[in-house]
């Protein structure tokens, strides 16, 4: 693979996503400049689509936007405020208890680091470069959800069977002034245009760079 291609595709990519909204993890990110927000909102977006999780962080944030103020409430509560997200029962208990901590071990604060973010209940490694990356302005790291991982391998940049091996895969070849964006960019256009069931490759503006694989059938 020429270094080259990648980043003719990504100026063509970064071109194209220009006319859609971001991710709403970045929109509260660039609205808050808040770490804490956005590793919210961030655990109420997977496995969730956009607009719930704008709804729910909305309606969480109204009530209680500080770790202080989410231990106040009963979990029923929490469950109340932020459904119908995705498995939001489960949701509820994991702010508790990331709450929990960041009041008892923090001093109230989001750890600006990937092994204590880790430790967080519900923390993968997607949420925690999100909040790396969106919440303290690190260039630090690349999130990889679904879309980064099947766009990728659909260009043939890797062959990786999980995000995790696809996240190590783009260290190797992205350049790092890119890691920031790369999600945002990429979650976009993964929403868009290369979706996950019949992408649009007629209309695709990187049509003649991607291998296509796993492409079964386009529009």
């Amino acid at each position: 693979m020429k270094q080259n291609n990648i980043n003719i595709v990504l100026k063509l990519i970064k071109k194209e996503c220009r006319k859609y909204n971001n991710p709403i993890v970045t929109e509260i990110s660039d609205l808050t400049k808040n770490p804490f927000k956005v590793l919210i909102s961030c655990i109420l977006s997977l496995r969730t689509k956009d607009a719930v999780t704008a709804k729910a962080s909305k309606r969480l944030f109204e009530i209680a936007d500080t770790p202080e103020k989410i231990l106040k409430l009963r979990t029923k509560e929490i469950e109340k405020l932020i459904y119908p997200v995705g498995f939001y029962k489960t949701k509820a208990k994991n702010l508790k208890s990331i709450c929990r901590d960041l009041k008892e071990k923090y001093n109230g604060n989001v750890p600006n680091s990937e092994e204590e973010l880790l430790k967080l209940k519900g923390v993968g490694r997607k949420t925690m470069g999100i909040t790396m990356c969106y919440g303290f302005n690190k260039c630090s790291h690349i999130p990889v959800d679904s879309h980064v991982h099947q766009v990728t391998n659909r260009l043939n940049w890797v062959k990786t069977k999980m995000p995790e091996q696809t996240e190590k895969e783009l260290y190797k070849i992205i350049p790092k002034k890119h890691w920031r964006n790369f999600n945002d960019l990429f979650v976009k256009f993964g929403q868009n245009i290369c979706v996950p069931v019949s992408p649009f490759c007629s209309r695709c503006p990187v049509n003649k760079y991607c291998q296509k694989i796993g492409v079964k059938r386009s529009r």
